[in-house]
């Protein structure tokens, strides 16, 4: 099979990954990389072999360019896919899909025609853990699903530069968890009750009224039940988990590790390594997985597992959390 040829836009952290994985993937080769930031561009490129396109344009022109992976700032997602989609390219594009859903929403109105794939970047749906864990649901191992809880605790608070343009915890980090609860209760949940405190850094809360600890409680209207908790710093490391419990059992899709060789001696027993840093490294098959199924999207002509109306589904979710805070109350999700 042909390698598809992608371009990745956005050198920051999350797009030297990108870029990095689609060079390594065996269906894929990376056609060039850009950002607005040359000195960004210009290292990645020369890391990976590749050239730094300095204008954008020249990739959606570029016949050789198969499809974009778009890992640039929120702010430029919806119009660098609505131009991805103007060259028929298709494209991978990073969570979320801008910051504002009413803006979500007016770019799916102008997409709703669209026949070019697009992927939003929800990589846990790909974790080989959380797959499992989803499949044994589907295969009638737990029987039929009463309670969701996802756990999503990060290593470490991240710059303030970064929390001043994230746009809020639910928005830039539960997003992911909103996401991946549509994906395990396997119905839309209805209603949603939040809850959220700066318990770590008392300024994100006052400066930025924000958060950095959080829970929501969800339920679908054949009364699934899903509770989410995310906090931005575990001081044990990046604590990630995913629990499905059901009329005949339960399932858990657990942490990763090193290694899982454990310990002993006068001191302690069952001493075992660390968890996985962050979500690079948490997460690294899951990304390569992405990259899979978008690939045979495109191969197949099929769509995409995870598309733009679950990006735009995961926002309204946000939007809902963020609302029941400042009510207090359960709200109806619309």
């Amino acid at each position: 099979m042909k390698k598809i040829n992608i371009a990745v836009l956005g050198c920051g952290r999350i797009g030297q990954m990108h870029a990095r994985n689609v060079a390594l993937h065996e269906m894929t080769s990376l056609a060039c990389v850009y950002d607005i930031n040359e000195e960004f561009a210009n290292k990645v490129a020369s890391e990976l072999g590749v050239f730094a396109v300095t204008d954008d344009s020249e990739i959606f022109s570029n016949a050789n360019i198969d499809a974009i992976l778009i890992a640039s700032p929120t702010d430029t997602h919806i119009e660098f896919i609505e131009k991805s989609v103007a060259a028929n390219k298709p494209v991978l594009c990073e969570k979320p899909v801008d910051l504002n859903i009413n803006k979500v929403n007016e770019c799916a109105e102008r997409l709703k025609n669209n026949s070019v794939p697009i992927q939003l970047g929800f990589n846990r749906r790909f974790d080989p853990g959380h797959l499992a864990a989803k499949n044994s649901l589907l295969n009638g191992e737990i029987g039929d699903l009463h309670q969701c809880i996802i756990t999503s605790r990060d290593p470490g608070i991240p710059s303030w530069e970064y929390l001043k343009v994230a746009g809020g915890q639910f928005r830039d980090m539960t997003i992911h968890d909103f996401d991946l609860a549509r994906f395990m209760l396997g119905e839309e949940p209805t209603r949603l009750f939040a809850i959220s405190n700066a318990l770590i850094e008392p300024k994100i809360k006052t400066e930025l009224n924000d958060s950095d600890t959080l829970m929501v409680i969800m339920e679908t209207a054949s009364g699934k039940q899903c509770n989410i908790i995310n906090s931005r710093s575990a001081t044990y490391g990046y604590d990630q988990r995913v629990e499905l419990f059901g009329s005949k059992g339960m399932v858990i899709s657990d942490n990763r590790k090193a290694h899982e060789v454990k310990k002993y001696s006068t001191e302690f027993v069952e001493k075992k390594e660390p968890y996985l840093n962050f979500f690079i490294e948490r997460y690294q098959e899951a990304y390569m997985n992405e990259i899979t199924a978008f690939v045979e999207a495109i191969v197949n002509k099929t769509s995409p597992t995870v598309d733009f109306e679950d990006g735009r589904k995961a926002l309204v979710l946000a939007e809902t959390a963020i609302k029941s805070i400042a009510s207090g109350k359960m709200e109806t999700i619309n």
